[in-house]
Formats: structure tokens, C-alpha cells, sequence
């Protein structure tokens, strides 16, 4: 943002934030603010519609029409030393998932099954603090083995990096890395204890330096006020990644936060469209959560309302929707999936 180019702020408050909106980003592509954003989250449901119209109207604008289609799978699951309220891949709770690795053949047989759905990106996650070097070692195997028989681009989600660590992923051609923040700033103690935002945003910041791709983005619905959601908008925006996952959370046994209730839907899309208004440049994904949040309408309401990316099939330990049905949802939407020749 130029010094001449400044968002319309407090000064502006008395009118509909909507139409601050429409000349603000939809006509010069400056993203909303945190304030602005929380005046477009306490918006009436029954200004959903037009919320969402508002912000479909930005992505085509500044993103174009084409939506990148993305699979992930677990390298390695649970066990994770970490306290993460959300997940159930904690050696910490009384979760049912149990610690398990996967071969390089079962690997490059995911990458595959990901590439016949048309998508460009595959992602390696693996449930840890951070990688050792048997894990690295372990990945990079698998890139070199679905190189060898895959044409995708390969992302990893590793934890928290050394930059000894970031530059031997760059030098495994690791496209982007994905390492979310989670929350705001100010609810991340509630959320984590066990490591800090800042210890993520350091990773982060060193794997932009790098020259990779940064994804980054978190979970609605764990216990965050408007205030906080709308701050955690303004972390994404300073960090400027390249993609937002945008997860909603689903509340899983044995986590401290598996009695928490679904973010109702309407709260839902409002923050995807609120987030798109803030990032009117940027990849924003459906991710984890999207089928208990939102069922089978809210992906439409969604890839109409300011979503331009998705993970198809399962995600790390919940089920997702099928990728055909998603598929089928673009096509008939008339939304191009995006192809990996223009993403290299």
C-alpha cells in the first residue's frame, strides 16, 4: 500500500461499510482492515447475501475466475508432542488417533490419485514440533519418488524450521510451505501452550525469505471473539502469504476442545467473505471443517462468496467431501481449475 493509498478508516465509520468495500478493494485492491473487517463481521445475516456477492466480486476481480485444487496427505500421524487444543494428532489427549508413519510407495500412489483429480498441488504434512532428520530424509525420498513419476507441485507442512532446515527444503524444490498461524495473536495462549505464535511467525518469515511460497492461515470456531477473528485477519495481511487455508473447527474427542460448538453457517461465510475482503489478492482455501460447518450448499455459498482454492478428499484425520463432488461443483459453476502450467 502506497502512502497515498490508505484505507478509509475511522473517519469513514458512519457509512455502510459495504459500500466502503466496493470503492476500497473491489475498484483499488487495498484490503480492508482490522476495524473494517470487524464492522463486516457484526453485519446483520440478512446482509449475507450481499456480503458474499461483495466479496466474489473481489476474488474475480483480483484472482480471476480459475480455483487451484490441492490434495494433502499424512506422512506422519500423531504423536505430536505439542498441545494443540484443536487436534487430535496430540501425544498429549486421550485422542483416538494413534502415531503411524506411511511408505514412500503409499506416498507416491497419494500424489497420484491427487493428479488424477486435476489438481496442482500435493502436500506432505507430518504431525511433529519440527522435522528431524530422519523425517527430512523421509521427505525428501518422497519428493524424489513422486517426481519420478508425478507432474505436481510439491508442498510440505513440517511444523516450526531451523533455517539450516528452510534451505535444504528449498534445495528439495519444496514449492510452498504451509505452517499456520491457528488464530489471533492475542487467543493463541488459549490455544497453544506448548509454543508461541511468534516461534511460528519466525518460521514463517524465514521461509518467505527463502523465496518459497507461504501458506498460512488457522481454525474459526475455537472459542475467538469478532474482535479476535477480525485481528487475525490483519496477522494474515502483514504477513502477506501467498494462500489461505481457512479451516472451521471440528470439534474432535479426547481435545480439550472437543465439546465446543460448529460455528454456525451463517458465521461461517461471513468470515470467509470478511477474510477475502482483506486479502483481495490472495489464494483463500477451503479447508478442514467446510462439510460439518457448512454441508454441501456451503461449498457453492462459498466458492460464490470469495473462496478460489480447495482441498479435495480427506483431510489429516477427518473426512472431507468426495473430490468428484467437488469437481462436478466447479464445472458446473463454470470455474476453470487452475493449471499447473501456470502456477510454475
Amino acid at each position: 500500500m502506497t502512502t497515498t493509498e490508505q484505507p478509509q478508516g475511522s473517519a469513514s465509520q458512519t457509512a455502510d461499510i459495504l459500500d466502503i468495500a466496493r470503492g476500497q478493494v473491489l475498484e483499488r485492491g487495498i484490503g480492508l482492515d482490522q476495524e473494517q473487517v470487524l464492522s463486516v463481521l457484526r453485519l446483520d445475516d440478512d446482509r449475507l447475501t450481499e456480503i458474499l456477492a461483495l466479496a466474489h466480486d473481489v476474488r474475480m476481480r483480483w484472482c480471476g475466475p480459475e480455483v487451484e485444487v490441492e490434495g494433502i496427505v499424512s506422512l506422519k500421524t500423531g504423536g505430536c508432542p505439542e498441545d494443540c487444543h484443536f487436534c487430535s494428532q496430540s501425544g498429549l489427549f486421550a485422542s483416538p488417533v494413534r502415531s503411524a508413519w506411511i511408505d514412500i510407495p503409499s506416498l507416491v500412489e497419494a500424489a497420484k490419485q491427487t493428479a488424477k483429480t486435476g489438481a496442482t498441488e500435493f502436500c506432505i504434512v507430518a504431525a511433529v514440533r519440527g522435522p528431524d532428520k530422519r523425517l527430512l530424509a523421509q521427505v525428501a525420498a518422497g519428493i524424489e519418488a513422486i517426481r519420478n513419476e508425478v507432474d505436481i507441485q510439491i508442498a510440505c507442512s513440517l511444523g516450526m524450521l531451523t533455517q539450516e532446515q528452510v534451505d535444504e527444503l528449498g534445495a528439495m524444490g519444496v514449492h510452498r510451505y504451509n505452517h499456520n498461524l491457528e488464530t489471533a495473536r492475542s487467543h493463541f495462549p488459549n490455544v497453544v501452550t506448548t509454543h508461541t505464535w511468534e516461534e511460528r511467525w519466525g518460521t514463517l518469515r524465514m521461509v518467505r525469505d527463502a523465496g518459497m511460497e507461504v501458506c498460512c492461515g488457522g481454525i474459526l470456531g475455537m472459542g475467538e471473539s469478532l474482535e479476535q477473528r477480525a485481528e487475525f485477519a490483519a496477522d494474515l495481511a502483514a504477513l502477506e502469504p501467498d494462500e489461505v487455508p481457512l479451516n472451521f473447527l471440528n470439534p474432535r474427542p479426547g481435545t480439550p476442545f472437543g465439546d465446543l460448538d460448529v460455528l454456525p453457517a451463517s458465521e461461517a461465510l461471513k468470515s470467509v467473505a470478511a477474510f477475502r475482503l482483506a486479502l483481495p489478492r490472495t489464494i483463500l482455501r477451503f479447508a478442514g471443517g467446510r462439510e460439518i460447518t457448512l454441508g454441501d450448499l456451503g461449498a457453492e455459498q462459498g466458492i460464490l462468496g470469495g473462496v478460489n482454492a480447495v482441498i479435495v478428499g480427506n483431510y489429516l484425520t477427518t473426512l472431507g467431501r468426495p473430490a468428484e463432488s467437488d469437481l462436478d461443483l466447479l464445472a458446473d459453476l463454470s470455474m476453470p481449475i487452475k493449471v499447473l502450467n501456470d502456477t510454475i
